[in-house]
């Protein structure tokens, strides 16, 4: 689908190509190591395409997709297709794993929190008020099915950009064997190294801006990263920050978490999973990260 504003930029700098563009509310990039322009330029179609049609499917901001069909479904059943069903299978697991804290009802507290960095913290009632419509126990999922009672909505963004991120570098790579790093909104994979380098160079977020842009520079050869933190969305009342990562069971931010926690593996949805499960757990953010298989970053 065709929507205003959508373009890609091309351009090449020390010997790469760099595709910028902007979807699912994020600056996305791919930075190719090849010498044929027209070889970057299929490739920015391929990237681009693929997080757009993504977008356009799962967005909760977007009319007239599944999400939408959902959330405005009044309390009926919904037959999804196989990908929709694919991610609540795995949204559901997520649910299970993180002991109730994922879950894909929970935006509908977006209605009281508006992480803009001012002190507008909501009031306890109101929370207890969006609260009766959060939760993933209410849902009826039995695939293909989903059934969610009226006033209560679905959000996938929790996993849908690292899903874009794989499904993108997977076509790319489908392409060609240049080098790639598909980069959406910091969510990254990368496909091979570019020439002359051990890997491509990744900055993690300072979590203080006057520390620069970046506090912890790192080198990505193959595999996916991901980061959870509260860089850019949070408020702050009293000396206290509040985290955009909210507690769904409390409809508070979880407290204790980390200011920041990127993870390397395989997969950046594999990535951005545990880097949001290690940010629920709070406290014992950094006890759970010990527990995983992965590379790991924790910034307090």
């Amino acid at each position: 689908m065709s929507r205003p504003g959508r373009a890609t930029k091309v351009s090449r700098k020390n010997g790469l190509f760099k595709v910028t563009f902007v979807a699912m509310g994020s600056p996305c990039e791919l930075l190719v190591d090849c010498e044929r322009e027209a070889d970057a330029n299929a490739l920015a179609d391929i990237v681009s395409t693929e997080a757009w049609r993504i977008e356009d499917k799962f967005s909760r901001y977007l009319p007239d997709n599944i999400v939408h069909r959902i959330n405005n479904s009044e309390g009926k059943s919904t037959s999804v297709d196989d990908e929709t069903a694919n991610l609540l299978d795995f949204a559901a697991e997520l649910y299970e794993m993180s002991e109730r804290r994922f879950d894909i009802t929970s935006g509908a507290l977006r209605e009281v929190w508006n992480f803009d960095g001012s002190d507008k913290i909501p009031t306890g009632q109101d929370v207890r008020r969006i609260l009766k419509r959060v939760g993933w126990e209410k849902a009826s999922w039995q695939r293909p099915e989903l059934a969610i009672a009226a006033g209560m909505q679905i959000d996938l963004g929790g996993i849908a950009k690292e899903y874009a991120v794989d499904k993108a570098a997977g076509l790319a790579a489908a392409e060609t064997n240049a080098a790639c790093l598909v980069n959406f909104g910091g969510d990254l994979v990368a496909n091979g190294a570019p020439s002359g380098t051990d890997g491509w160079q990744v900055g993690i977020d300072a979590i203080n801006r006057s520390q620069g842009t970046a506090q912890k520079l790192i080198r990505l050869k193959n595999g996916g990263l991901a980061t959870s933190g509260d860089a850019r969305r949070f408020l702050l009342k009293d000396g206290i920050r509040y985290s955009h990562i909210l507690d769904p069971t409390t409809g508070w931010p979880v407290a204790d978490a980390p200011r920041s926690i990127t993870i390397a593996a395989d997969t950046c949805t594999q990535a951005g999973m545990l880097a949001t499960l290690a940010m629920l757990k709070g406290k014992d953010a950094e006890s759970f990260l010990e527990d995983q298989d992965c590379q790991s970053w924790c910034l307090r």
